[in-house]
């Protein structure tokens, strides 16, 4: 499905806040594409449906992935904040007709990471995290120059960050962002 179709049908589904965020992502994920060498019609699309499955309720999203047979982890069902990248990743496919598997490993990690992420993984992770849009946090302008710098290091930063925001508030916390953490701070 091209990308200007769905935007359309993202721009009706998603709240506005939510739908203005990911045209955010599309388009930091496309200049991060472009200052790091990687195919920027995938980073786009990437982008694009990065947060496709975050529509509804959390518990909504959990009992969409019930019906669909998407099998959730324990700290997905302990923080369903995390369910909308697999579900995500279910609409990619059977909504808007994607299946490349870059596209869909990307739209899989955005909220996580993981260990060795392929280019496309870290640019959908990071632009995710500096989107224009997003609220001032501290670190984040550093983050935002070194993203174009240095993409093993800037998911290093955004794992460390978003281990110590997750430790702050008292949530739960996705072993693999520990070891999306681990194995940046290793490299």
């Amino acid at each position: 499905m091209e990308n200007q179709k769905i935007q359309e049908k993202l721009r009706k589904l998603l709240k506005k806040e939510r739908y203005e965020h990911t045209i955010g992502v599309m388009y930091t994920a496309a200049s991060l594409a472009m200052s790091h060498h990687a195919e920027i019609p995938l980073a786009l699309k990437a982008g694009l449906l990065h947060d496709c499955g975050k529509y509804g309720t959390l518990k909504e999203q959990v009992e969409r992935c019930k019906k669909h047979r998407i099998p959730l982890s324990d700290a997905e069902l302990q923080m369903p904040s995390l369910v909308h990248a697999k579900l995500g990743v279910y609409y990619a496919q059977k909504r808007y007709e994607t299946n490349d598997p870059e596209i869909l490993g990307a739209i899989r990690y955005h909220t996580t990471g993981r260990p060795d992420m392929t280019l496309l993984e870290k640019i959908i992770y990071i632009a995710d995290y500096i989107e224009p849009g997003r609220r001032e946090i501290p670190g984040l302008t550093e983050i935002r120059q070194m993203a174009f710098r240095d993409l093993d290091c800037t998911v290093c930063m955004v794992s460390e960050r978003t281990l110590e925001y997750l430790k702050a508030v008292g949530k739960e916390i996705d072993p693999l962002t520990v070891e999306t953490c681990r194995y940046y701070n290793q490299r």
